[in-house]
């Protein structure tokens, strides 16, 4: 329950940022959010699931009121909070705007900070031998897989420098310029070799990181960096998950990170290449070590390293003997459980329903019980060296490149064991089968890749965070669909009479009076080959409604023929994406927009979320082509077929509740501020014709609507 001095405190907070917020408005919607999010972490619903769902709309001010109903409570309890989001964008306001904010005018004493993967940080000893001097030319760049050029070793000598004076912080995110990430990769912090026990690494830029992500009470992270901590336990890489409130902020991502996070592929040449060399790093670490008791583990890493080559080289031949059916024919669906041949360019067969060759099951089943002895023989390895060190008995110099080393075949093998457990699995029939799918490479040289995907991963988030935290905010602009939340219950593993919370928050704008939304009167379906003529033809007239435009496309093809097309017939000038950066596109739509000068931006999905243009700088948005996707993925088009193999239709199931979110994003760039005006055109007929295009146009705020005839 929510104290009384509990409930003065978050008042006292929210009136004294009012009080020095500008141009500031208390509103119910707001100070709603505070209470239920409090209430719920405080455990006032259900002292077991204290989970809340929100869809906040466009100027709720959900930012706020999640820390106000989070923070407090979480300092009063000994917990940390947990804020994770999906873009670069919302963690740069986070911590560069909204918590600084807080923490000065709020009254509230706590302290926050930005946390990254290890992955983000520089390893300061692999640095230190990736530059070692010109007197031993043969260490340099003793980790890269190809010796580095003479610029790579410039680069690496200005970042040596640049940390050892303090002019950089160790992270690839303040570095002035793009690393290449073949740099990057060979000198970034690894869980194996960066280890703070040890003298070398005391002073290491991701430790030092972890120093104040121990101090602080609020954690801002991204949604993949939360899935790595997860996939540990919980509690390795950030606070334990029963001693954390966890706010997922552009949670409609989450259930799509989770599932990427959950797949795993490797290349069947590119792993026998590496395998061959795992003998050799288990031995020359057994040599290093004093003690006998590394011979044993060194001699079964020997011998599992050469079963797994024989099996590994099975699969190979056996996908290469069956090259001609799987790449080649157009009817391979019918044999070998194979899906058709994709229609781009590279070649992906899907196994149909998940199903793979018993034969090569059997060989996953091999695969994975010789790759999990093989990371046990290797971590013993690895520890007794370790161990070696700390006794004085072997120099750090010498260990570090085969720790480093030894590292990355550790990350290999359990990225190998991770994807034959997948196809070693065998599917429950009460749940959606695995997604196995094998694509053909050819880059530099011929390769298979094998992958494997869960299809539903709302089991995962259940397992790993739902039931184990103390408690969660789940919340975004856009979690319903076509008015419902059970779409996005069912991705992210919430039920409807779990005990977990659901809060639909309307947004405080007047949509019908400052904004219109208007359906285009096309002659052409969107499918038709003369829709894009017709788009040349008509958008002219449409991006005379405003002085700042954004017209949105679903294909990069059509809106570079519109764009060529409009800057050849009527001398537009328009900022297409892909033609500039995206921050380069918005500094001069900006600036075009300041200078009183008609500013047109064409942009893909991608700009219809995450962009922030309020006031003058959109008043005219165009929609061409409801965001429909096409499952091109084998994730995606082995949901569908699960769904029509339990007699559902995936398309009503879901590309229209996908299409319903992405177009409430897409209308939502219009109207940022309570005084923003403008208009929004859909040239889609379907939303006119289709069954389904009342459905869409009834999730959308209510704009003042207008048909064309």
């Amino acid at each position: 329950m929510l104290s009384d001095k509990l409930k003065q405190t978050i008042r006292q907070s929210y009136k004294a940022i009012g009080e020095n917020l500008t141009h500031f408005n208390p509103r119910k919607q707001q100070t709603l959010l505070i209470a239920e999010i409090a209430k719920t972490l405080a455990g006032e619903y259900s002292k077991d699931r204290k989970i809340i769902t929100i869809e906040a709309g466009t100027g709720t001010g959900k930012s706020l009121a999640y820390c106000l109903g989070a923070i407090p409570l979480a300092l009063s309890r000994d917990k940390k909070v947990c804020i994770s989001t999906a873009t670069v964008a919302l963690q740069e306001q986070l911590v560069d705007k909204d918590l600084p904010f807080l923490k000065k005018y709020a009254g509230l004493d706590f302290e926050f900070t930005l946390v990254k993967g290890r992955q983000r940080y520089v390893c300061r000893q692999k640095l230190t031998q990736a530059v070692t001097s010109d007197n031993e030319p043969e260490q340099v760049g003793f980790t890269f897989a190809e010796k580095p050029d003479a610029k790579d070793i410039r680069t690496l000598n200005k970042m040596h420098k640049a940390l050892l004076d303090g002019s950089w912080l160790g992270d690839i995110d303040s570095w002035e310029t793009h690393l290449p990430n073949h740099i990057w990769q060979q000198v970034q912090t690894d869980k194996h070799s960066c280890l703070k026990h040890l003298s070398e690494h005391t002073h290491c830029p991701f430790h030092k990181a972890r120093e104040t992500m121990d101090k602080a009470h609020v954690l801002v992270v991204n949604h993949s960096l939360l899935l790595a901590d997860l996939e540990l336990g919980g509690g390795r890489i950030l606070s334990s998950p029963e001693d954390t409130f966890y706010i997922i902020d552009e949670a409609h991502h989450l259930p799509k990170v989770t599932r990427d996070f959950s797949s795993a592929s490797i290349t069947l040449k590119g792993s026998i290449e590496w395998l061959t060399k795992l003998k050799e790093t288990g031995d020359k670490m057994s040599n290093l070590i004093k003690s006998q008791s590394a011979i044993s583990p060194a001699l079964k890493l020997g011998d599992d390293c050469q079963d797994l080559l024989m099996e590994m080289q099975k699969v190979l031949n056996f996908v290469e003997a069956n090259s001609e059916v799987y790449f080649l024919q157009n009817n391979s669906s019918s044999q070998n459980n194979l899906s058709q041949k994709s229609t781009n360019d590279e070649q992906v067969y899907r196994f149909e329903n998940g199903i793979i060759p018993q034969t090569l099951k059997n060989w996953a089943e091999d695969l994975q019980n010789l790759s999990k002895k093989s990371i046990g023989h290797l971590n013993k390895l690895y520890n007794s060296l370790i161990e070696s060190v700390k006794d004085g008995d072997t120099k750090m110099f010498v260990a570090e490149p085969l720790l480093a080393e030894a590292g990355f075949m550790l990350q290999r093998l359990e990225n190998l064991q991770a994807l034959w457990s997948m196809y070693a699995k065998t599917d429950s029939e009460k749940g959606a089968p695995m997604a196995r799918w094998l694509e053909k490479l050819a880059i530099k040289r011929q390769d298979y890749l094998l992958s494997a995907s869960p299809i539903e991963v709302g089991f995962t988030l259940e397992n790993m965070l739902w039931s184990q935290c103390e408690g969660a905010v789940l919340c975004s602009a856009t979690l319903r669909a076509l008015n419902s939340f059970d779409h996005f219950r069912f991705q992210a593993g919430l039920k409807n009479d779990d005990g977990t919370q659901y809060q639909q928050v309307e947004s405080p704008f007047d949509y019908y009076n400052n904004a219109q939304l208007i359906m285009a009167n096309m002659e052409n379906e969107a499918s038709a080959p003369a829709f894009t003529d017709e788009i040349i033809t008509k958008l002219p007239k449409y991006l005379k409604q405003g002085s700042a435009s954004l017209v949105l496309f679903s294909s990069y093809w059509q809106m570079n023929k519109v764009a060529q097309t409009l800057r050849d017939k009527h001398k537009l000038e328009i900022m297409v994406q892909g033609e500039l950066s995206r921050q380069q596109i918005i500094e001069q739509h900006k600036k075009r927009c300041d200078d009183d000068k008609e500013s047109i931006i064409f942009g893909t999905q991608s700009f219809s979320e995450g962009l922030d243009l309020p006031g003058k700088y959109l008043n005219n948005l165009i929609i061409t082509k409801l965001p429909f996707s096409v499952p091109t993925s084998p994730v995606e088009q082995a949901q569908a077929e699960y769904v029509t193999a339990r007699g559902g239709n995936p398309f009503m199931t879901l590309s229209v509740p996908d299409t319903s979110k992405k177009l409430v994003q897409a209308c939502g760039r219009l109207l940022r501020n309570e005084m923003d005006e403008g208009v929004i055109t859909l040239l889609d007929k379907r939303v006119v014709t289709k069954r389904y295009g009342k459905q869409l146009l009834d999730s959308l705020p209510p704009f003042h609507r207008v048909y064309e005839s």
